[in-house]
């Protein structure tokens, strides 16, 4: 399977390591025979070769510090798009990040993918939040799959347990915690800490980023209620569809006030229509939340995410798992190449 790898940052650097290092096993187990065709990186643009690129000299280029691009014997283009338009995979993995205007550039991939029938799998989070109900039925249109497991809960299979383990099921609503960092962050206040503190001590465990206004502020939280919106609902939301408060400079005494009445504050992402069956006005909220002790989200604590859905006629499903990190990422996207392989063999 000749895969165009858009993205090597963290995950795509994993994802190109463990193609690399789990040949054998991939094959093995799933049939999986990766061969990646095509690079792209922000700065390097697209280089391609059709009998498959060097992992393991791509990745020494860039650990030291070295233009993809020079690769010998591919082919280069300045972008990604560009790349993409001039030659020919099996299956785009779309792993950059795109941002919240827009979702440009990795938009664009994943049109041009679909529109010449070739399986998207992706982890790049605004491009489905802004267009999901779009692209998925460009890829039902086209007879291909279209996967982003990853943009939820990373290497916890939500999506694709909401779509296809329940398939036939009628979700009527979602609620959970649905950012590790900032689940992490008010679990630490819970022991005690302030907001500054416990921010600091998740951006040096390396799960907040030097500037966290995407976490604490709730924009990651809005980007995967309008993904669940759009692939588990097929109703597309806009960003003002979604209430949203971040928790950003929280005081010291919201824990407390959360304890003493038998709670513990969780920062609450939910998801439901009016109507029944999906139908009706959307409402959709992410903030702070006193979530009481008897909820099941109350325990889920430190960098972990959890989603509760109500779906009929099977009731309440529950799903928990970890939800920071490349690897764990990486892993999502890689659940999803493998099920592109397997009706690829088929």
């Amino acid at each position: 399977m000749r895969i165009w790898l858009v993205g090597f940052g963290t995950v795509g650097q994993w994802l190109a390591r463990v193609l690399r290092d789990q040949a054998g096993p991939l094959h093995a187990r799933y049939g999986l025979d990766p061969q990646v065709v095509g690079i792209a990186s922000a700065h390097d643009g697209f280089v391609y070769d059709p009998d498959g690129l060097d992992l393991t000299a791509a990745l020494a280029a860039v650990e030291a510090g070295r233009p993809v691009a020079d690769l010998p014997g591919s082919e280069h283009w300045p972008t990604a798009l560009e790349g993409l338009h001039a030659t020919d995979a099996d299956v785009l993995v779309e792993v950059s990040a795109s941002p919240p205007g827009d979702g440009q550039p990795g938009l664009a991939h994943l049109r041009e993918a679909l529109g010449r029938r070739i399986p998207v799998v992706t982890s790049n989070k605004w491009p489905v939040a802004l267009d999901g109900v779009t692209l998925a039925a460009q890829a039902r249109d086209q007879g291909v799959l279209f996967r982003a497991e990853s943009t939820v809960m990373s290497g916890t299979p939500v999506l694709s347990t909401l779509t296809e383990g329940l398939a036939g099921a009628r979700p009527q609503a979602v609620t959970g915690l649905l950012n590790a960092t900032v689940n992490d962050i008010l679990t630490r206040m819970a022991g005690g800490l302030s907001y500054d503190r416990a921010l600091a001590a998740a951006q040096q465990a390396g799960l907040a980023e030097p500037d966290p206004v995407a976490d604490v502020g709730g924009s990651d939280e809005t980007a995967k209620l309008m993904i669940l919106s759009a692939l588990v609902f097929g109703r597309q939301l806009t960003r003002s569809d979604v209430g949203c408060r971040g928790i950003a400079g929280l005081p010291e005494r919201a824990a407390a006030e959360a304890r003493a009445v038998g709670g513990v504050l969780k920062h609450v992402a939910s998801l439901r229509f009016a109507g029944p069956d999906g139908t009706g006005p959307v409402i959709a909220r992410v903030g702070p939340q006193i979530v009481r002790s008897g909820d099941r989200m109350a325990g889920v604590n430190g960098p972990a995410n959890v989603l509760v859905c109500q779906a009929e006629p099977v009731g309440e499903v529950t799903i928990i798992g970890p939800g920071a990190g490349p690897e764990l990422a990486g892993q999502g996207v890689l659940s999803d190449l493998i099920a592109v392989a397997s009706l690829y063999r088929g």
